[in-house]
């Protein structure tokens, strides 16, 4: 999708970058994230109207430190550098900045000149977090100070007379109070962006772009029945009408009862043209003795094509696949052919198609998080109990069974999954959720039950708490709750003596376990 203005943030590695980007969408203005290996002239065709430098680990000295395009620097597009991003700043310049060996980590007190723009409608004093072990020694020609700590260390900076600023801390960061006042200072203030990223504005620049690319031509939708491919599969039905045709595949390793809900709520209930597809055996032989959760992924991924290329023999041809890519899919997966992530996992969407695919891509939330496709899907009329549930991966339990994937495996891991799922949804918890599930571990413990020795399954059960998945919080989940859990699953699923409860966050964990 081509918009009509962007915000560019550029990574130098920073734990905070997704952060950024969220902040400023935040703001109804699409932001995108990109490697500072980045030319001018592939900024200019994104049409990007600012640009932010991301903080990052490395010292603007360091012999590998990564550095910016002169031109970029040069360009008149205005700047908003943050921490690592504004100490390059002041190195491009001329400037000095060194270590004292202490560094600020945390919160501090800045005194900001509200009479600049940048920090219009700030209080004398504010916080904000810090996260430097260098600081600004001496300021280039060129250049004023807009704002120290209270520790004496600069905490913001602009070239004069230029749209050009930094700040030594991070406003993205919930921490920093009016973080988000100075990040819509920075974009509509000083650089003129209009908030038009909107859900209404999505929709209707995505039926558009489906109705242009696809003509004439037929598409099948693959659908699991999770807000994501839902929404994918209405934005088509919106644009193209019956040219559109849904396929449901049932690998084996769907939720308790998963594959009749799918077909009774959204084909029944929303009135997709939804044809399903029983490839379980064949998912699952390719699965026989693979425990690499890499390996996992990459043969889901090729299968899934190749059941979508077989359902086409009953279907009629199609010379589009659609599915429902996210943007954190994309960034965990290594990014685009510009993107600056480290592979993280490969989603089998992205990193496990194969290279003989036989159809073109259509990929309409392939720019959103997780929370944007909610935004989305209520824009679009789907139900609360679409939208709000909670995400599955595409491998579905497989990357939730952890080693070697058998029938009895997988018997064992809906039947636990499922009695956690309706407690949460009894008890009130579901909503309060970002993503709950049961993890089956390749290690049995020793028990007593009934007087008798056991010597069974080790269950894992996991809850967070997040706004798009890039970054996540363990679940407080009440302990009278995870009682019931634990009892209701030890007593009614054969083969389990043992449930324990993560409390992990990511980072550093993952959301899934594989």
């Amino acid at each position: 999708m081509v918009h009509d203005q962007s915000i560019a943030v550029i990574d130098f590695g920073s734990q905070y970058t997704q952060l950024i980007a969220r902040r400023i969408r935040e703001l109804n203005v699409f932001s995108e994230i990109l490697p500072f290996s980045i030319t001018l002239d592939e900024l200019k065709a994104k049409h990007v109207k600012a640009i932010i430098f991301s903080g990052g680990p490395s010292s603007v000295y360091d012999e590998n430190a990564p550095k910016i395009s002169e031109d970029i620097l040069n360009s008149g597009i205005p700047i908003l550098g943050i921490c690592y991003g504004l100490q390059l700043l002041m190195q491009h310049s001329g400037g000095n900045v060194h270590s004292t060996g202490k560094g600020e980590y945390g919160f501090a007190q800045i005194l900001p000149d509200s009479s600049n723009v940048l920090f219009k409608d700030f209080p004398t004093e504010s916080q904000v977090w810090m996260s430097h072990g260098d600081e600004v020694e001496n300021l280039p020609e060129g250049w004023e100070v807009l704002s120290k700590s209270t520790n004496d260390v600069v905490a913001a900076v602009q070239k004069t007379n230029h749209s050009i600023y930094g700040v030594q801390f991070h406003p993205e960061v919930v921490h920093s109070l009016h973080g988000k006042e100075l990040l819509s200072n920075f974009l509509f203030d000083i650089s003129g962006c209009e908030p038009n990223w909107t859900p209404a504005n999505f929709v209707a620049d995505a039926i558009k772009i489906i109705k242009e690319k696809v003509g004439d031509k037929k598409v099948i939708c693959g659908l699991s029945g999770g807000v994501d491919s839902s929404v994918v599969a209405t934005l088509l039905h919106r644009a193209i009408g019956e040219q559109s045709q849904c396929v449901f595949i049932d690998h084996g390793l769907l939720r308790k009862n998963e594959a009749e809900q799918v077909m009774t709520t959204l084909k029944d209930g929303l009135g997709l043209n939804i044809n399903k597809f029983e490839h379980s055996e064949k998912f699952l032989s390719k699965l026989e003795g693979v425990k690499d959760p890499e390996r996992k992924r990459k043969i889901i991924g090729e299968q899934f094509i190749r059941s979508f290329e077989a359902a086409t023999t009953t279907l009629g041809e199609s010379q589009f696949l659609a599915q429902g890519t996210l943007y954190p899919d994309v960034i965990e997966s290594g990014g685009s052919a510009l993107g600056p992530a480290v592979t993280i996992k490969s989603h089998h969407n992205v990193g496990g198609l194969p290279d003989d695919i036989e159809f073109e891509l259509i990929e309409p939330i392939r720019e959103l998080f997780k929370d944007e496709v909610r935004k989305v899907g209520k824009e679009l009329g789907l139900p609360d109990f679409v939208v709000n549930r909670h995400p599955f991966p595409g491998p579905g339990l497989a990357v939730r069974i952890l080693g070697e994937i058998t029938p009895e495996r997988i018997e064992i891991l809906q039947n636990a999954d499922d009695i956690f799922i309706s407690i949460l949804h009894e008890r009130g918890e579901y909503n309060k959720i970002w993503q709950a599930f049961a993890v089956l571990i390749p290690t049995k413990t020793v028990g007593v039950m009934g007087d008798a020795r056991t010597y069974e399954n080790l269950l894992g059960l996991r809850a967070v708490t997040s706004m798009d998945g890039m970054t996540a919080d363990w679940y407080n989940m009440p302990y009278d709750v995870l009682n019931e859990c634990s009892s209701r699953i030890v007593n009614e699923v054969k083969g389990v003596n043992r449930v324990v409860y993560d409390i992990t966050a990511k980072p550093p964990g993952t959301i899934e376990w594989e």
